[in-house]
């Protein structure tokens, strides 16, 4: 299934032993992720104007992110990310929560996800063609703790030791739990990755796959060339994929020449949907003439993308046509 691949343009893979992805792209020429698991439920009607982000649904209604993880699986998704982006320690305990509760909620968390992903598997429906999806639990950079766009510049002025305190807890949590990997996404600079790929280390038997945001079609948001990004993820054995997520599609084409010649591990893309985002006032505005995620994910696909969908601002529609144009 999905597109030929031309001569000398087949995506190499890692041979690591293991690797979650690989099962998957023996079958079928690209996984499909999810949609933004946050901008839906605002569709919703959620109001999401709160430093804790889709977190805040955890506290209020969360069957709903549940109902949104199902949504995406029926569309297509061949991984759902669990809603704790931006569900930390210190922003649960900011709002009045003590560490036992902000635990807990992390945990319910990526258990919404697994329920859904076992509901969908135990219809058998839902298990032709298909293998038995993936969750992934999502760690969002400290900017999205900041909540003031921080994670689209990475100008923290924090060492790599304060980054790997601040992580530890949350990492701690979902590395212990269910989750079949771990999804280190929207990562704006080099030295948040160097903190994340130290807690990978130091949980053996774990994967995790590292999604950069870039302000171009050649570095970081911080500047940094995605080159020395993908190349220093390429060395961990513990990495299952490297690439770019919550940037603007038109970027995505020249990240994926750059990884492609710089890694033998699959690459992920997710890109936003092609509005610009306001941190300021958090809202969207369209540009004109933008192309959708699947008018250019074929082209993606052609250039080594192995696992593609979408961030912010793409639904459970986008995700089913994404999988239509791509494996159908």
């Amino acid at each position: 299934m999905g597109p030929p691949w031309p001569e000398g343009m087949v995506p190499r893979l890692s041979d690591s032993a293991g690797n979650p992805f690989l099962p998957f792209l023996e079958q079928q020429a690209a996984l499909i992720l999810d949609g933004g698991l946050a901008t839906t439920l605002e569709d919703r009607g959620f109001d999401l104007n709160d430093e804790l982000w889709s977190a805040r649904v955890l506290l209020e209604d969360p069957e709903a992110i549940g109902r949104v993880h199902g949504d995406f699986l029926d569309a297509g998704a061949d991984i759902i990310t669990t809603a704790t982006y931006q569900a930390t320690l210190s922003g649960f305990q900011k709002r009045g929560l003590d560490s036992d509760q902000a635990r807990a909620l992390i945990e319910l968390a990526v258990g919404l996800a697994v329920t859904a992903r076992d509901d969908f598997w135990a219809d058998p429906k839902n298990r032709q063609g298909r293998r038995r999806p993936l969750v992934a639990g999502s760690v969002g950079p400290y900017g999205a703790f900041l909540a003031d766009g921080s994670e689209y510049a990475g100008n923290y002025g924090l060492t790599k030791g304060e980054l790997i305190s601040f992580h530890r807890q949350r990492w701690e949590i979902l590395a212990a739990g269910p989750a079949d990997l771990l999804a280190c996404e929207t990562l704006p600079s080099l030295p948040e990755a160097r903190a994340l790929l130290d807690l990978l280390h130091q949980t053996p038997g774990r994967w995790a796959w590292f999604s950069f945001s870039c302000r171009d079609g050649s570095s970081l948001c911080d500047g940094t060339p995605f080159v020395q990004a993908v190349e220093m993820c390429s060395e961990s054995p513990q990495v299952a994929a490297v690439g770019v997520n919550c940037s603007a599609p038109e970027f995505i084409s020249p990240l994926l020449n750059i990884g492609r010649k710089a890694t033998d591990k699959p690459l992920v893309v997710y890109p936003n949907s092609g509005e610009i985002y306001n941190p300021m006032n958090k809202s969207w505005a369209a540009e004109s003439g933008h192309r959708s995620i699947p008018e250019l994910a074929a082209k993606w696909a052609l250039q080594g993308a192995r696992a593609i969908g979408g961030c912010c601002r793409t639904g459970p529609v986008v995700i089913r046509e994404l999988r239509h144009l791509l494996l159908d």
